[in-house]
């Protein structure tokens, strides 16, 4: 298949390096994590420079990645690339927009009305929100209990420990490319299972499944990933 009539040919290289991250080229992926990370949180330090934004960068990885597990997939974010511009630039774009959104939604927050604010906070608290967040931690558990070591190692090293990804491929004794990449194919199997046991075991309908997430993404209370893995 040819190169499209609109890829600039200085482009035509970027755009190969992030079709073969898309369909999960090994060493191809591990060529981008080496060569754009630090690119990436230059970025980062541009936008914010007391460190905030390099989470925004460290989150793009697991939209970068897609994942193909048992018949799910999710498309990964590579395939918005056209090569139109470097895969610099475009990685780059990528992340000041997703900054300026961040900072969108916390000025947003933080000028709401004070009678806003207080009608907010008087709001009686969802009956449910207590059951669903218990459905979640309960099924968040045998998600987490039925994983291999080696996924829960890494779960544990990165989230827990809060390692980096190269610290935890020490660990792990894998590059971290491959933490990455794994990382984000455990979070997916996670999600995949707890959903599975909300819709199967507890018998919620799809609404009711997105009103648990959203209600634990709010405010997770007792959830805690440290218990989840090591209970």
């Amino acid at each position: 298949m040819g190169v499209p009539a609109f890829v600039d040919s200085a482009h035509a290289a970027d755009l190969e390096l992030a079709r073969l991250c898309a369909s999960g080229d090994e060493h191809a992926w591990e060529r981008f994590i080496r060569e754009y990370r630090p690119l990436l949180y230059r970025a980062a330090d541009a936008l914010d420079r007391t460190g905030g934004a390099r989470e925004l960068a460290d989150s793009l990885y697991a939209d970068l990645y897609g994942v193909k597990d048992g018949g799910r997939e999710r498309q990964s974010l590579f395939q918005h690339f056209q090569g139109r511009s470097s895969l610099a630039t475009w990685l780059r774009a990528v992340l000041a927009q997703r900054y300026v959104d961040r900072v969108r939604v916390q000025r947003r927050l933080e000028t709401l009305p004070d009678e806003e604010v207080a009608a907010r906070d008087a709001e009686p608290p969802d009956p449910d929100r207590s059951r669903y967040v218990a459905l979640v931690r309960q099924a968040l558990g045998c998600a987490v209990g039925r994983l291999a070591g080696r996924d829960r190692l890494r779960l544990g090293c990165y989230y827990v420990q809060e390692l980096t990804l190269a610290d935890t491929g020490r660990v792990t004794r894998e590059h971290e490319a491959t933490v990455s990449r794994q990382l984000a194919r455990t979070r997916q199997a996670i999600r995949a299972d707890v959903e599975r046991q909300l819709r199967e075991e507890a018998g919620l309908s799809d609404a009711q499944i997105a009103a648990c997430f959203a209600s634990v993404a709010e405010d997770p209370g007792p959830l805690d990933l440290k218990q989840v893995i090591y209970e």
